[in-house]
Formats: C-alpha cells, sequence, structure tokens
C-alpha cells in the first residue's frame, strides 16, 4: 500500500479532500469525528492516514508515509535538509500564510532588518541580555536572521498565542504566520519592512526515504497522472 497522509481536521482536512476530489481521487473519513481513520475511493492500493499537519513533516521523514500534505513552513522548519528527504509534488493553492518578523507598532525608529540590528544590539548594551524573540519556527528564523546579518538576539519558544507574548513581556518581537495581518496590528504589532521570512502554502510531498517497492512505486505510477502530475527525479 502506498500511504498518504493528510490533515486530521479543520478546514486544511476539508481543502485537501476537495483539492482530491477535484482530480478524481475521493477521500474521506470514515468512523466518528474522533476516529482518524479514512478510505481513498479512485486509486487502487492508496491507504488514507489521517495526521495532525505538524506530525507530518516528521512521518515523511522517518518513511512512514510515502505521500504528505503539510504547509512548506512546516516541511523547512522541522526538516533539516529537507529537499534530500522530500521531494515537492504540488503546491495546492490554499493554506496561504506568510511567516513574517515584526515588532512593536511604537518602534518608530525600527522600520527595517538593519534597524533591528542596531536596536538588538543597543537592547543588549543597555539590559544586559540579548533581545527576544517569540517563534515556534526556529530553524526558519535563525537561517534568516544570520542571512540578513542580524545578531544579538535570542529565540524564545511560543507555541501559542504568540502576539501576545510582547504585550506580556516575555518578548521584544515575534516571528509567526499571518494571513491578514489583522490580530498583529490589534497587539500592536508592525511588520518590518523586509521581514518577510517565507511565504508559505500547503503542499503534496513525496517521501524520499520511504520503502517504495513491495508495490509502492507501481501505486504512484498509477497515482500521479490521475493528480495531473508527474514523477520527480531521483524517486
Amino acid at each position: 500500500m502506498l500511504k498518504l497522509g493528510v490533515p486530521s481536521k479543520g478546514r486544511l482536512m476539508e481543502q485537501t479532500f476537495d483539492w482530491f476530489g477535484a482530480r478524481g481521487l475521493t477521500l474521506a473519513r470514515t468512523g466518528s469525528d474522533r476516529e482518524y481513520a479514512g478510505a481513498v475511493e479512485g486509486c487502487e492500493g492508496v491507504e488514507l492516514v489521517l495526521l495532525s499537519a505538524g506530525e507530518i513533516p516528521r512521518e515523511l521523514a522517518a518513511g512512514r508515509i510515502h505521500l504528505g500534505v503539510t504547509g512548506s513552513d512546516l516541511v523547512r522548519d522541522r526538516l533539516a535538509d529537507w529537499p534530500d528527504q522530500v521531494a515537492e509534488l504540488a503546491a495546492l493553492g490554499f493554506g496561504h500564510a506568510d511567516l513574517i518578523l515584526a515588532v512593536p507598532a511604537c518602534w518608530v525608529d525600527v522600520e527595517t532588518l538593519d534597524d533591528l540590528d542596531a536596536t538588538a544590539a543597543a537592547f543588549r548594551r543597555a539590559h544586559g541580555f540579548r533581545l527576544r524573540i517569540a517563534t515556534k519556527y526556529h530553524r526558519l528564523v535563525r537561517e534568516f536572521l544570520q542571512d540578513q546579518g542580524v545578531a544579538d538576539y535570542q529565540l524564545v519558544d511560543s507555541q501559542g498565542a504568540t502576539e501576545g507574548t510582547v504585550k506580556n513581556l516575555t518578548a521584544e518581537a515575534i516571528a509567526d504566520i499571518t494571513s491578514s495581518g489583522e490580530t498583529l496590528r490589534a497587539n500592536h504589532l508592525k511588520i518590518l519592512t523586509g521581514g518577510l521570512i517565507h511565504e508559505s502554502q500547503a503542499m503534496l510531498f513525496a517521501a524520499r526515504g520511504a520503502d517504495w517497492t513491495n508495490g509502492a512505486s507501481e501505486v504512484l505510477d498509477r497515482l500521479l497522472p490521475t493528480l495531473g502530475l508527474t514523477r520527480p527525479q531521483g524517486l
């Protein structure tokens, strides 16, 4: 069997089902709302695996699923050297969100990344510790700031309500996903010019390290034309 991992609930699950359904593959949840079981019609040999979007990068990397739908931000943040572990099969056109860097709106002299770098250095001199940036996207943010030459900061982990960390005095800035920017504005934050870290959307990925023997490769060859896709190199 070829195992296809998709988000287990919410709008992302519904949009994923719609995307596959429009291409002739019917995905459905079976059992009660509390059961993580599903069924597939339209291509023999495909097994549906329902997971949280955050679990799918890990399961792809481990080779426990062959294909998976999740955000491009999650794959890039959670998998080191992600192109060696997964192949991008398709951008699905939904789940759009931007990973951005934001600071308090009252920081009138901080508009760019260069301003942030200067402010971070001044903050450390004044307070004796590095400026704190709250985020759950540690790898993406660290690599971005390193590329941009920003130093004298520390990342503090935030797994929820990141926009409130500045008001709660647990961070001075944030790096988080936003769609409309309304939550940022409600919490008196502004996006830095040049502070776009990653434009994320839902993607269909294939696991390079999965076991493609025992018929899984043949199932993929039948599935990809149904979805209007071609097999990537090296898979």
